[in-house]
């Protein structure tokens, strides 16, 4: 898995794996989910993430397994 913040775009991603993307759809207002020709959800979009998170948030990101 793999994440990127791009500032320029304003934009989180998450990578859940390396498949080609093939199709993506807007699921809920500035997010986007990307699907592989499975079907399968491959990534995650956030838009306009700088209105969902400061900057001190998404630099110090924080992971949590059950």
């Amino acid at each position: 898995m793999k994440i990127s913040v791009d500032k320029e775009s304003d934009t989180l991603y998450f990578w859940l794996d390396e498949s080609k993307i093939v199709e993506s759809e807007e699921v809920r207002p500035g997010i986007i989910l990307d699907f592989d020709e499975n079907d399968r959800v491959v990534g995650v979009e956030c838009l306009n993430i700088s209105s969902r998170a400061t900057e001190e948030e998404l630099s110090t990101m924080e992971f949590q397994s059950p």
